[in-house]
């Protein structure tokens, strides 16, 4: 083999294990976006419970406040 052919497989050889590292990345950012959705929607049901809670909550808010001395 010549320079130029040792050059040539050495290139193609990087080619192929960056091809390999850019499909196990590409992976990684898929798990990763499916564990952001689930996390939002988590946090957007939590939200909703938080302003359905502060519906039942009774209008006067200061009633746990102790009356004031006369």
């Amino acid at each position: 083999m010549t320079t130029s052919d040792n050059r040539l497989v050495d290139i193609e050889t990087q080619l192929a294990y960056q091809e390999d590292l850019i499909q196990s990345l590409n992976e990684v950012v898929i798990t990763m976006q499916q564990q952001i959705d689930k996390l939002e929607l988590k946090n957007q049901r939590l939200q909703d419970n938080l302003k359905h809670m502060e519906t039942l909550l009774p209008n006067d808010q200061n009633q746990n406040e102790q009356p004031p001395h006369y």
